[in-house]
């Protein structure tokens, strides 16, 4: 299984502002061997790095994309589905009963959820808000999300393990026009799932997050 370690920084000193662009990003690994197993474009520049501080969990994605395609109908969870984002899923174990899957677009709107093997979804969910914080940040090249999750909400769900690991699913939707004027996604991921058609909901998709001096 890939593993990524999350540095400890020292609590209290990191805030997120959507920019990635706090000092202490500099102590955080950078993630960025993305791919798309099934298609054949470049998948474009992706970074990942995650931090933690004992209290919370922070990561931030970077990633280089100069045509966003945002829905912009609303602020609900349907248009966040149909938009360009990044997604981080947890889960407790494989069996994926259950697991907790956080897409995030370029605006800072967020669809989380609960699901469960099978694709049994409960879109009725929400990460509990005071659990959770998301800036984002959009550049002419690129967009950055950066999100904060307590470690009391992670502990919570069982997601950190006695040996402070965590199993996650790092991920990235990219919409493109196709011929028909309709926008189709790539599904970009870490972790090879080895499928032959896309599925993020799937053991085999998720990689491992490992606590520093947890």
């Amino acid at each position: 299984m890939k593993t990524y370690k999350v540095n400890k920084v020292d609590g209290n000193h990191i805030k997120i502002n959507g920019r990635g662009d706090h000092p202490l990003w500099e102590k955080a690994i950078v993630l960025n061997d993305f791919l798309s197993p099934w298609h054949f474009e470049s998948v474009g520049d992706i970074e990942f790095r995650a931090l933690h501080d004992g209290d919370s969990l922070f990561v931030s994605y970077k990633v280089n994309d100069t045509h966003l395609h945002i829905d912009s109908t609303d602020d609900s969870k349907e248009s966040v589905n149909n938009s360009d984002r990044i997604e981080l899923f947890l889960r407790s174990d494989r069996h994926l009963n259950p697991y907790y899957c956080l897409e995030i677009d370029p605006l800072s709107r967020i669809q989380d959820f609960i699901a469960r093997p099978n694709k049994e979804f409960d879109f009725s969910w929400d990460w509990p808000k005071k659990d959770i914080a998301i800036q984002s940040y959009i550049a002419p090249t690129y967009f950055c999300v950066e999100v904060a999750l307590s470690m009391a909400s992670l502990k919570k769900f069982e997601l950190i393990q006695t040996d402070g690991t965590m199993e996650a699913g790092i991920y990235r939707a990219k919409y493109n026009q196709q011929q028909n004027g309709q926008f189709e996604p790539t599904w970009i991921t870490w972790v090879d799932p080895q499928t032959s058609s896309p599925d993020f909901h799937i053991a085999s998709s998720f990689g491992k997050l490992k606590l520093d001096n947890y």
